[in-house]
């Protein structure tokens, strides 16, 4: 498993916006669109892409495009809905698909109750989005769903994690290929399975109802 941390000034800025409990919810879903779009500038390095021969204004030349199959965009619901448009501002050509997860607040175990993906994933390379890495537990459901689907290579792109997250989706995928592209680690998990100092339920904050 590979973790990318992008350590950049414009994402450190926008990260202690976002965890500001002053931020409101219309501020905090712009923050989250903006600061996304940068995650997956570094996320999309690996992207694969094919030659193409073009012609320009003056010559003919040798690009690249997206190669097929297209790339698959998996938000998991809901909070990975706030990550969604800045990724396809990035990657407009690429597929869209969902994946429903709730942890149970007791056990903070996930549970499925949703998805819409393709059938067949085999050969795809797939971006899964979801704000916080706490646990670990509701991304590890996520990618090893999409392998089982035929994916071969699954970069997950997360606002924060905590330590403890990343070291259970390390050990729960051992050997298989996994990027993980971050804003920050954070301190530690709480009692509660949240991340600390963190920015508090992302999904709450960005549809407004803390």
């Amino acid at each position: 498993m590979r973790v990318h941390v992008a350590d950049h000034p414009l994402i450190t800025h926008k990260l202690t916006v976002l965890r500001d409990a002053k931020t409101p919810s219309p501020q905090f879903r712009s923050l989250v669109e903006e600061l996304m779009t940068l995650l997956a500038y570094e996320g999309t390095r690996g992207v694969r892409v094919e030659p193409i021969d073009i012609v320009t204004p003056v010559a003919p030349t040798t690009g690249v495009r997206i190669a097929d199959p297209k790339p698959l965009i998996v938000p998991i619901l809901r909070a990975g809905l706030g990550m969604l448009e800045g990724m396809v501002k990035l990657l407009p050509t690429a597929e869209v698909g969902f994946l429903g997860m709730a942890r149970n607040e007791e056990t903070l175990e996930p549970t499925t109750y949703a998805e819409r993906l393709p059938e067949d994933l085999s050969d795809r390379q797939c971006f899964v989005l979801d704000p916080m890495l706490a646990t670990g537990g509701s991304l590890t459901a996520a990618i090893q769903y999409l392998f089982e689907r035929g994916a071969t290579d699954v970069t997950a792109i997360c606002i924060l994690a905590a330590p403890e997250g990343l070291a259970a989706v390390e050990q729960a995928l051992h050997g298989r290929e996994v990027t993980i592209v971050l804003g920050a680690v954070d301190e530690r998990l709480n009692e509660l399975g949240y991340i600390v100092p963190g920015l508090g339920d992302a999904g709450d904050r960005l549809y407004g109802t803390v």
